[in-house]
């Protein structure tokens, strides 16, 4: 039976494989980082790397603007139906993140110094990810649209591997200001084992490329922007109002939950470009199964994740943290479970069915209309209640944006 299952889905399988030891090799490296600041930083420089980290990828986000997801999208559409446009994906899309990048840094240098102060001179060392980031992930959304899942995780790896020489020297020795630079030289060199990789490209612009792409991301993007106000803003917040150190604590439990995540979230991008071609085909009667059997699977997930975080929570926190650090971390775990359940509802479906088949806006406007409500009860309950307030919030917008995206979609694909 499991032999016949094997041989039926055999290429997922393959797949999902080799895009998990890529995100492993990539991802994991950047945990590796955290994990080591975590145990070599004060509490407080551990919350200064983890609010200046979140600054930054605020900023990188605006310089992909959801670009590499829609790169994805066309490439595995492009490699179906337009081997032309297909070949002129990468330098239509890295020159809309060329100019972005540009326009974010210009910004950045202008507006830095006022609102940062003091900590202004720890987002110059990371500035040259506004770049990196979303390039590197331009390459890991063509090699994804192609299926190029091992070549992807075999660079990834790779890489990840020859950098764990130097980042934990730059830690040990430099502090926080090593933990940074660690970051700039991962990207670089993952930059340039992509690109070496990856031949397939005419140096040519095409207006309908960008166009097509253009228009796509713009949804994306604001989903992006939107995903951002209801999660990653809420460390902005804390910083915002001297919560620092808690800061840390909560990104300590939000890393965890994105390294559960990991592999539902491979699993998506993996039957991403499978269900693009049942999409384009028409073929709904087998979108609509996958998408139930999906929905189960998921939900059992959560539920696992649940029950074995209760376990291992306080475990793994009480090796990094102490004294009325670790009291407060495993009391905002405990008000985070729920969430744990939802996300993993749609751990999934965003990638594997909303992006890939044209519907990016359903979550956009989800997450862009909870962003909003999250920013306004973030405000409203740090002040009432502290930094626990900002856990309220969360609990409130994810849980709602989960089921009301997940009822919207299945309601935009099949009715």
């Amino acid at each position: 039976m499991i032999y016949k299952i094997y041989i039926k889905h055999q290429e997922t399988f393959h797949n999902f494989f080799w895009r998990s030891l890529q995100i492993f090799g990539k991802q994991g490296v950047t945990f590796l980082i955290f994990i080591i600041c975590a145990k070599l930083l004060t509490p407080y420089d551990f919350g200064i790397y983890n609010y200046i980290l979140d600054i930054v990828f605020f900023l990188i986000m605006f310089g992909d603007f959801g670009i590499s997801t829609a790169t994805s999208k066309y490439v595995a559409e492009f490699n179906v139906a337009n081997k032309e446009k297909l070949k002129s994906i990468l330098f239509s899309s890295g020159a809309l993140i060329l100019v972005l990048s540009v326009v974010v840094t210009i910004l950045t240098l202008i507006a830095g110094p006022w609102y940062l102060k003091d900590k202004y001179i720890y987002v110059l060392y990371l500035l040259p990810l506004v770049f990196l980031a979303p390039i590197t992930s331009l390459y890991d959304g063509i090699y994804r649209g192609l299926k190029k899942f091992k070549q992807l995780a075999i660079i990834s790896s790779s890489v990840g591997l020859l950098s764990l020489s130097f980042i934990y020297f730059l830690i040990k020795n430099y502090g926080l200001t090593g933990a940074l630079i660690s970051q700039n030289i991962f990207y670089f060199l993952l930059f340039l084992a992509l690109a070496f990789r990856y031949k397939e490209f005419d140096i040519r612009i095409k207006k309908e490329v960008i166009k097509e792409i253009g228009k796509y991301s713009l949804i994306v993007g604001l989903g992006s922007l939107g995903l951002y106000l209801y999660t990653r803003v809420d460390l902005i917040f804390l910083g915002a109002f001297g919560f620092i150190e808690e800061v840390g604590l909560y990104e300590f439990i939000n890393r965890f939950i994105s390294i559960i995540m990991i592999l539902p979230l491979i699993f998506a991008t993996v039957i991403a470009p499978n269900i693009t071609k049942l999409h384009i085909t028409q073929n709904y009667f087998k979108l609509r199964q996958l998408f139930r059997k999906i929905l189960i699977i998921s939900s059992l997930f959560g539920i696992l994740v649940v029950i074995v975080f209760i376990f291992i929570g306080p475990l793994i926190s009480s090796f990094f943290f102490v004294g009325d650090d670790l009291s407060n971390l495993r009391k905002m775990l405990y008000i985070l479970l729920p969430v744990l359940a939802t996300q993993s509802l749609t751990s999934i479906t965003p990638v594997a069915f909303a992006v890939s088949t044209g519907n990016a806006d359903i979550s956009t406007k989800v997450l862009i209309f909870f962003g909003i409500l999250n920013c306004f009860l973030n405000y409203i309950f740090i002040i009432k209640f502290g930094y626990i307030g900002i856990l309220y919030s969360t609990l409130i917008c994810k849980i709602s944006a989960d089921f009301i995206f997940t009822y919207l979609l299945y309601k935009r694909l099949f009715n």
